[in-house]
């Protein structure tokens, strides 16, 4: 089960979901409602009412960590292991949580592509993944993107971190520009079986290094299916998308 970036929308993580899918037995992409405003606990229930009952991995990208954390820290039925790429357990940059009020105020369908490609893509970037980030964005109400950035800028789910007894990964971007190396160094040395793993790509690194990525998780399922003495098809991110989106797709 895969949980998207501060877009909310299941569609920019395509590439990594239709790679994944030739190593597991299924896989679903979240998409969260694009014109509802919704706090991380608003949301963190939205996914809980989707978890699947059999076995399963979380993945929780970006803006989704701080809930992927919540509900692994609860130990779900079925949650095996949990994935975290390019995220963080409180806000991504500290600096600016005092002004996370002022978010409400940011002209998010104004800000300049290349900066937004500089920032989330870097080097990376393509035109293709540009005008996908684009669309993204634009799906998106301008009211909810501000929300979403303010509650990012205000979380702290630092304290779950101990609760989390499961084997986790945390994918790093070897050329992430949004988060230091601190958030995920700070993730991994606070959950007893965590382990963390660099990969060559930007913030948005399930779209832009889609296959490291896939294979990374599949290892990681491939050692949780040894762990609990199972097939390894029956472990699964579960295929058939689900959420409220209509840019969900199988």
């Amino acid at each position: 089960m895969v949980l998207p970036g501060l877009d909310g929308s299941a569609v920019p993580s395509d590439a990594f979901v239709e790679v994944a899918r030739s190593r597991f037995e299924s896989v679903v992409a979240i998409s969260y409602p694009p014109d509802r405003i919704l706090d991380y606990g608003e949301l963190e229930a939205f996914v809980r009412d989707l978890l699947p009952n059999e076995p399963y991995i979380l993945l929780g990208q970006s803006f989704s960590g701080p809930i992927a954390l919540a509900i692994a820290a609860s130990r779900p039925p079925g949650l095996i292991g949990l994935v975290l790429s390019t995220t963080f357990s409180r806000s991504p940059l500290p600096w600016l949580s005092p002004l996370a009020s002022l978010a409400r105020l940011a002209p998010v369908r104004m800000l300049p592509r290349a900066l937004l490609s500089w920032w989330l893509l870097g080097r990376w970037a393509t035109p293709r993944l540009q005008s996908a980030l684009q669309r993204s964005l634009r799906s998106v109400e301008p009211a909810v993107l501000r929300s979403r950035a303010a509650n990012a800028l205000r979380v702290d789910a630092s304290s779950r971190l101990g609760a989390i007894s499961m084997p986790v990964l945390y994918l790093r971007a070897s050329g992430d520009r949004l988060l230091s190396a601190a958030a995920g160094a700070r993730i991994v040395a606070s959950i007893p079986r965590a382990e963390g793993e660099e990969i060559s790509g930007p913030h948005l690194l399930l779209q832009a290094a889609p296959e490291a990525c896939a294979e990374a998780v599949s290892r990681f399922a491939s050692r949780l299916a040894i762990e609990e003495n199972g097939a390894s098809e029956g472990v699964g991110l579960d295929r058939s998308d689900q959420g409220t989106s209509d840019n969900d797709r199988s």
